[in-house]
């Protein structure tokens, strides 16, 4: 039952993706362009999706568990460290040089195309490769 949740969720995700234009890559780089023809409309995208997770999370905080069962998982850590800036500096230039974050590119893949196939693949070798860099990155980090 958790699985058909879950493939529920991601087809409504996906659908919402696509509807509001978040897998259209020339949108997206509109969207980025701020000094040339800039798109103001995935602002709003971006914006309606704070609302219901808002709500999403006033909803979980009141509860003890999920309701299709198992556990929340833990609260991110909120320190800002080096590694969540690297990461969020990698994860926008790809955003900004491809017009595509993981999410709408798995969507895209969907109705063909070479380039959204060549985005996940490069997706895919950036996850299997991270856990290498992290390790490195780990190690020149100070002891505290």
């Amino acid at each position: 039952m958790r699985n058909l949740y879950s493939a529920a969720a991601g087809a409504v995700f996906g659908i919402g993706l696509w509807l509001s234009g978040m897998t259209d890559t020339t949108k997206v780089i509109g969207w980025l362009d701020i000094f040339g023809d800039w798109d103001p409309t995935l602002a709003f995208v971006m914006g309606s999706a704070i609302v219901p997770m808002a709500v999403a999370w006033r909803v979980a905080a009141a509860r003890r568990v999920p309701v299709i069962g198992g556990a929340f998982p833990p609260a991110p850590e909120p320190k800002l460290g080096r590694k969540l800036v690297l990461g969020s500096v990698l994860f926008g230039a790809g955003w900004g040089l491809a017009g595509l974050c993981p999410g709408p590119a798995i969507v895209s893949i969907t109705w063909g195309g070479v380039s959204g196939f060549v985005f996940i693949v490069a997706m895919l070798a950036g996850m299997w490769t991270a856990p290498v860099v992290r390790s490195r990155l780990d190690a020149l980090e100070p002891a505290v």
